[in-house]
């Protein structure tokens, strides 16, 4: 696998106050269509670097930090995956923002599902990425997350967090690049975060698995949608199983799957220039 890189300073970091809370993002510019790209839990947005570089040419891409990720602000009140789509929103509406098309991974694709699902009409494509909320199962440590005591030790920042997030996310954690580890590092280590890490965990998941009433709604969504919806899975996903992609794409109209081989959590940093193709196909 090759060394992943991430170009942090390609676009320079941007911030904006949306209800209570400031919000760091970039922003690519131009005039074309707008993509809004969504991290996944406890994330940020320079895991989406390689696709603001890469889709700039043809698209306005927007990247940014969920509030209580990255360096965005803290309030758990919205650390909920469906209050989460609706300040996605709100932080639309603050940039002036009417119509998107929308990319997530993991729990972020979670909420790009549940932004269509709130205001379909303003969706022009969505592109899911190793997403939550398709099916019930979820890893081990997630589960156990959910025990009081045990739980806040787990999610206690020190190295062992980020030596534990970067294998988990990545199908080869000693191909990931230094830049990218750093980042990941600021991100368990910076003061808050892994309480509202672990606040948003408790909210997408039990001891038994990802809620039922988050993935019910998600599939009834999708069901439900007319929009093209174009799903990604890394077979080798050690968080999602790759089985929750395949079996949601039948249910959803105007879809399709394709699924990468020797890839794990993160398709956008282990497969970059596979991933920019097919969404750059996609959403022309």
């Amino acid at each position: 696998m090759r060394s992943t890189k991430v170009e942090t300073n390609m676009y320079e970091d941007q911030y904006i106050a949306v209800n209570d809370l400031t919000i760091r993002y970039q922003d690519s510019g131009g005039a074309g269509e707008v993509v809004l790209f969504t991290h996944g839990i406890g994330g940020s947005l320079e895991i989406w670097s390689e696709q603001i570089s890469a889709l700039a040419e043809h698209y306005r891409v927007i990247v940014w930090d969920l509030p209580g990720h990255g360096l965005s602000g803290f309030n758990q009140h919205y650390y909920h995956v469906a209050k989460f789509a609706q300040f996605a929103w709100a932080f639309l509406a603050t940039l002036r923002i009417e119509k998107v098309n929308l990319a997530g991974n993991s729990m972020g694709a979670a909420i790009s599902i549940h932004m269509l699902g709130q205001q379909s009409t303003r969706v022009n494509k969505i592109a899911l990425l190793n997403s939550a909320s398709l099916g019930r199962e979820a890893p081990l440590p997630f589960r156990l997350m959910n025990l009081p005591l045990l739980g806040s030790l787990m999610a206690r920042p020190n190295q062992m967090a980020v030596d534990q997030q970067i294998d988990a996310i990545f199908l080869d954690s000693a191909a990931v690049s230094a830049q990218l580890k750093a980042v990941i590092k600021r991100n368990v280590m910076r003061q808050g975060a892994q309480q509202a890490f672990l606040a948003t965990l408790r909210n997408m998941t039990t001891c038994r698995g990802q809620t039922s009433g988050l993935v019910n709604e998600s599939q009834k969504i999708l069901a439900a949608t007319k929009v093209p919806v174009l799903f990604i899975h890394g077979r080798q996903d050690a968080v999602i199983p790759c089985a929750h992609s395949q079996a949601a794409q039948p249910i959803t109209p105007h879809a399709r799957l394709e699924v990468f081989e020797n890839c794990g959590h993160t398709p956008q940093v282990e497969a970059p220039h596979k991933t920019n193709r097919l969404l750059t196909e996609f959403f022309a």
